[in-house]
C-alpha cells in the first residue's frame, strides 16, 4: 500500500457496512454462542450441537435470525464506529495520533451509544437464533426482523425492546474499547516498529488481538445480556436476581459459551477491520489540513 492510500481516513457509515458483511458470514458462529448461553444446565460441545441443529432444522437453520443480525449490526455498529471516527479524526492529525486513554474514553463512550441503539435488534436477534433450541408450541415464530419488532411492540410493549439495555449498553462500551481503540493501538504500535506495513498482515495481526480482549472483556456481560433478553415476562425481578442465577454455576458461568464467543468474534472482529481497511484505502478520504494554532 502507498502512503497516499495509508493516510486516508474512514468515512463514519465504513463501521456499519464492514460489520455487516462480516456478520453474513459469521452468523452461524454467533447462533451457536446465543444457544450455548442460555443453556442453564448440562454441557454439549460445539460441534455436537451444530450437527443437531442440521440434523434436526436444516443447514439454513444456522442462519436463522440473519435479518435481525443486520439489523444489529445496521444500528448498534453505524452508530459505535461512527461516533468514535468522528470524534477521533476530529481531535487527532496525521502526525499527532490520539493518546491510548483519550481512545479509550471515545471508545466507550461510543459503545455506550450504539448499545443503545442497538438493543432492540440485539433483543430480537437473540431470540430469532433461540427459537430453534424451544418446543414447537413455545416459538415465537418471527418471520424476519421487522416482523418481530413489531410483534413486540404490540404483544409486550414498546419498552420491552429495550430489555436488557444496561447489560448491552456495558457489554457494547467493552466491546468497543476492546475492538476499536485495542486495534487503533496495537496496529499504530506495529507500524512504529519499522517490522510492519499498513497492509493485510499488519491488519489481521491487530484485530486478531483486538478480538481476543474483547471477548475476555464482554464475556461475563454478554452472557447476562443474552439471558436477560430471552427470559420469560417476570423470570428475573432485576439485575441482580439474573446474577444470582447464573452464579450458581459457579465462576464459569459467566463465561458459559466462552469458546464460541471467541471462535465467532475473533473472524468477526478480523473481518471487520478487514473491511474497513479496504473501504477505507479505495473509498476513504483524504485528511483535511488543519490550520496551525
Amino acid at each position: 500500500m502507498d502512503s497516499k492510500d495509508s493516510k486516508k481516513l474512514s468515512r463514519w457509515y465504513f463501521g456499519g457496512i464492514a460489520s455487516s458483511g462480516a456478520a453474513c458470514i459469521t452468523h452461524p458462529l454467533d447462533l451457536l454462542k446465543v444457544q450455548l448461553q442460555t443453556q442453564q444446565e448440562g454441557k454439549v460441545s460445539i460441534v455436537k450441537h451444530t450437527l443437531k441443529i442440521i440434523k434436526n432444522q436444516g443447514f439454513l437453520a444456522l442462519y436463522n435470525g440473519l435479518s435481525a443480525s443486520l439489523l444489529r449490526q445496521g444500528t448498534y455498529s453505524t452508530t459505535r464506529f461512527g461516533f468514535y471516527e468522528v470524534a477521533k479524526q476530529t481531535m487527532e492529525t496525521p502526525d499527532h495520533p490520539l493518546p491510548f486513554y483519550k481512545k479509550l474514553l471515545i471508545a466507550g463512550s461510543a459503545g455506550a451509544i450504539g448499545g443503545i441503539f442497538g438493543t432492540p435488534g440485539d433483543l430480537i436477534n437473540v431470540r430469532m437464533q433461540n427459537d430453534i433450541k424451544l418446543l414447537p408450541d413455545q416459538r415465537r415464530n418471527y418471520k424476519h426482523a421487522l416482523d418481530g419488532l413489531i410483534r413486540v411492540c404490540r404483544e409486550e410493549g414498546m419498552f420491552k425492546l429495550f430489555n436488557g439495555c444496561s447489560t448491552a449498553t456495558g457489554r457494547a462500551a467493552l466491546m468497543t474499547i476492546g475492538q476499536l481503540s485495542f486495534y487503533d493501538q496495537i496496529k499504530q504500535y506495529l507500524l512504529e516498529s519499522g517490522k510492519f506495513n499498513d497492509n493485510l498482515g499488519t491488519h489481521f495481526t491487530a484485530s486478531l488481538s483486538a478480538g481476543a480482549i474483547a471477548t475476555t472483556l464482554t464475556q461475563p456481560l454478554d452472557v447476562l445480556k443474552t439471558r436477560a433478553m430471552n427470559a420469560k415476562p417476570g423470570e428475573f425481578k432485576n439485575i441482580g436476581a439474573l446474577i444470582v442465577y447464573t452464579a450458581k454455576l459457579g465462576p464459569l458461568g459467566f463465561f458459559k459459551g466462552f469458546v464460541p464467543a471467541f471462535v465467532r468474534l475473533a473472524p468477526h472482529t478480523i473481518l471487520t477491520f478487514v473491511f474497513l481497511e479496504q473501504l477505507r484505502i479505495y473509498f476513504g478520504h483524504e485528511p483535511e489540513k488543519k490550520a496551525a494554532s
